[in-house]
C-alpha cells in the first residue's frame, strides 16, 4: 500500500508589501531631502576676457557673477581660473556687481579669504557666500 504525502504548500511571496514599503520610502526621502538648484541664480554667460562681464540682470536688475573657489583654492570667474589680483581687476569694471562666492567642501578658509579680499578691494558691496549641505 503506497502513502501519498500531502503536498507542501509554498508560501507565495506577494509584492504588494514591497512596493507600499518602497513608495512610503520614497516619499520619506523626497520630504526630508534638501534640493539644491544652482539655475534659479541668475548668473552672467560664460565668455573669452573676464574683464568684460557681460551683465545677465536678476529680478531687481542688478548684474549677479558667481567666483567658484576649488578645492586647490584657484578662483573661476565665467570659467576661467583667476589670481586674487586678475580678480580684483575683473570685479573692478563692475563694483555694484552681486557677487556669489562657491567654495567648494575641499577648499581651505585662506583661498575662501583671499577671494573675498580681492573683491572687497575691486570695491564690490554685494557679497554673499553660498555654502552647499554636505552629504551624509
Amino acid at each position: 500500500m503506497k502513502i501519498a504525502r500531502r503536498q507542501r504548500n509554498t508560501a507565495l511571496i506577494t509584492l504588494t508589501p514591497l512596493v507600499d514599503v518602497m513608495l512610503i520610502l520614497l516619499v520619506f526621502f523626497m520630504v526630508t531631502s534638501t534640493y539644491l538648484d544652482l539655475d534659479m541664480m541668475p548668473m552672467v554667460e560664460r565668455g573669452e576676457n573676464p574683464d568684460q562681464i557681460a551683465p545677465n540682470s536678476g529680478t531687481d536688475g542688478a548684474t549677479t557673477l558667481l567666483i567658484q573657489v576649488n578645492a586647490n583654492g584657484e578662483a573661476r570667474l565665467r570659467g576661467q581660473t583667476l589670481t586674487p589680483a586678475a580678480l580684483s581687476e575683473a570685479l573692478r569694471a563692475n563694483p555694484d556687481a552681486r557677487v556669489l562666492i562657491l567654495p567648494s567642501g575641499f577648499a581651505d578658509v585662506q583661498s575662501l579669504v583671499s577671494v573675498i579680499e580681492a573683491a572687497t578691494a575691486a570695491g564690490v558691496t554685494n557679497l554673499r557666500v553660498v555654502r552647499l549641505e554636505a552629504a551624509e
